[in-house]
């Protein structure tokens, strides 16, 4: 479906789980997408490579889009219905409304690519007022992300639930993204060091260390294998506001962005009581 009124239409009044993508899906998609089928009875996905969450001209232009296989891929895994919609219909002629999430949106991320928050914000309020779902889902691996579209669907009384879901790992541990396939096999293999910082600092504080500054320079001894990797943030921070800590408290987060290549890559990991994610 392309269109707001015909996905209406096909709705009418059911309430269905909703996947919100940008496309180019993969297994971490899909493992949204199954966890969406086993607990509503229909689901959408969406696919919609929104331009007001990328900074970077070029970034947009390099990004994959395949919607027939993304398609494919969505159906196979439990997905009923694809809201696919044009630019257009998303930012009709007149749009004049961006959706600000202050204070949660200015560091890390929000300061690496500032206005990106704005486009996450944005499309995703819209999204979840097209489709009206009970639940949607998304990815830990995006953890800022994350705590910002909560912040935005609590203050806005938007629709459903929000679902986070655990973080999909290939077997070396780096996170399942789309912009994995923009690196060479070289780069491949000197990417999954991220995982092996967090790792590394999540082991430490599994054996008791809670010093922050600790936990840190363990992760970035482990970066150090890998010297092309560019790193751009290693910190551990609360679960609620994204404030740097100097000590481990419950659900803590250890965040990390790098640059492997021409390619910006994020990770994270709870540092207490979660799964590995693995």
């Amino acid at each position: 479906m392309r269109t707001l009124p015909a996905l209406r239409a096909a709705l009418g009044d059911d309430r269905p789980g909703l996947v919100p993508t940008l496309g180019a899906l993969h297994a971490g998609h899909q493992a949204l997408i199954r966890q969406a089928a086993a607990e509503n009875e229909q689901v959408v996905i969406s696919v919609f490579l929104n331009p007001t969450q990328f900074t970077n001209p070029a970034d947009l232009a390099r990004y994959p889009h395949d919607l027939e296989r993304d398609v494919a891929l969505a159906v196979e895994v439990g997905a009923d219905l694809i809201y696919a919609p044009s630019v257009e219909a998303m930012y009709p002629p007149g749009d004049a409304t961006t959706v600000h999430v202050a204070g949660l949106t200015d560091r890390w991320e929000g300061a690496a690519r500032p206005g990106h928050f704005d486009g996450v914000a944005t499309v995703v309020t819209k999204l979840l007022n097209h489709v009206q779902p009970a639940r949607a889902y998304f990815g830990e691996k995006d953890f800022q992300q994350l705590v910002v579209i909560r912040r935005l669907h609590a203050d806005l009384a938007l629709p459903g639930e929000i679902v986070a879901c655990r973080t999909v790992r290939d077997a070396d541990g780096l996170a399942l993204s789309s912009r994995n396939a923009r690196l060479s096999p070289t780069e491949r293999h000197q990417a999954a060091v991220l995982w092996r910082a967090l790792f590394r600092m999540r082991t430490a504080a599994d054996e008791g260390e809670t010093d922050v500054e600790a936990l840190l320079a363990a992760g970035e001894k482990a970066l150090l294998a890998e010297p092309a990797v560019r790193l751009d943030y290693l910190a551990v921070v609360d679960p609620a506001m994204l404030e740097p800590l100097d000590q481990v408290i419950p659900d803590a987060r250890a965040i990390i962005a790098a640059t492997v290549g021409e390619t910006r890559l994020i990770d994270t990991v709870a540092l207490v009581d979660a799964d590995l994610g693995m």
